[in-house]
């Protein structure tokens, strides 16, 4: 059998980011039948550009996700579909994949790469700046604001921590609690860093297309930010692998072993459903390694 022949699938992966494409690039040049799903919902959609992704630092997501796709185009064992997947389930030994069509394809394998939801406070103008003056991850972001005004949203521990990593960015940062008192131990270890802490309520952001310029507290009272970091939290896009009974890790990722395999053999994730550390050239690896273990999965279940 020639690679161009028509072959039943072998994979279906859910989600056309960098970890879902780089996974159907590995497939398809180990001449595997692989759909993946990908219908536009993207983490990054709003950001202006990709960092610290080797060869493409500064690249728009949108460029970077066009040229993944243009490459993939030689390997013929790789489909594109732009349906949402409604659900999973099984069928014999396969998983079955059904749309939002109502329309259904089955694989022995499933790759879930659909990434992550930012969770948003509800404050004005957080949504209109989202990924231009409002951040979520430094490693990201942080360089572009170094030596600016910056401010930290978040609460206890977790707000203090993130406060603290953002001084290696700049010496001006405020933790804002948005109504929550601090702790006198965390105020102490912030004051003793000169980061300067806020708890009064937030009315809402200003800013331009530029981003951020004030965030104004309800007091009528405002302070000048270029950017503010969020620590709100995420949750995974897809529920889909809850019926099939695939576990989760303490902090709400999918859990699985380093090649992405989950409890359920056969399912797979990468990328930044599945991790703590969430930067494109990480997902893409993660997406990788799934597709090497797919292909040594998808051989022993052959043999």
């Amino acid at each position: 059998m020639t690679a161009a022949e028509p072959k039943e699938l072998e994979c279906i992966i859910i989600g056309g980011g960098p970890a879902g494409l780089s996974a159907a690039l590995v497939l398809g040049r180990c001449r595997r039948w692989v759909l993946v799903c990908d219908d536009g919902r993207y983490r990054n959609r709003r950001s202006r550009a990709v960092h610290c992704f080797l060869g493409h630092d500064g690249i728009d997501p949108a460029e970077l996700l066009k040229r993944s796709r243009e490459q993939l185009q030689r390997y013929e064992t790789v489909s594109f579909t732009g349906q949402t997947a409604r659900s999973i389930g099984r069928y014999k030994k396969d998983f079955t994949v059904e749309f939002k069509s109502s329309s259904t394809v089955l694989a022995p394998t499933v790759l879930i790469a659909s990434g992550v939801v930012d969770e948003l406070p509800p404050i004005e103008g957080v949504e209109e700046l989202f990924g231009r003056g409002v951040h979520v991850c430094p490693y990201c972001d942080g360089w572009e604001h170094r030596d600016a005004p910056l401010a930290v949203y978040g609460r206890g521990e977790k707000g203090a921590s993130f406060a603290r990593l953002l001084r290696q960015w700049t010496q001006d940062v405020v933790l804002c609690t948005d109504g929550e008192e601090v702790s006198s131990e965390i105020s102490i270890i912030l004051e003793a860093q000169g980061i300067s802490i806020l708890e009064k309520p937030i009315e809402r952001l200003e800013g331009k297309n530029a981003g951020l310029e004030n965030i104004r507290f309800k007091d009528g009272t405002a302070i000048p930010r270029r950017a503010l970091f969020l620590t709100t939290g995420e949750h995974p896009r897809s529920p889909l692998l809850e019926g099939l009974g695939c576990t989760y890790d303490d902090k709400g990722g999918l859990a699985c072993d380093p090649d992405g395999r989950t409890n359920i053999p056969g399912v797979f994730v990468a990328g930044d459903v599945s991790r703590d550390v969430q930067l494109a050239i990480i997902a893409g690896a993660e997406g990788a390694r799934a597709a090497l273990a797919i292909n040594k999965y998808l051989l022993h279940a052959s043999s």
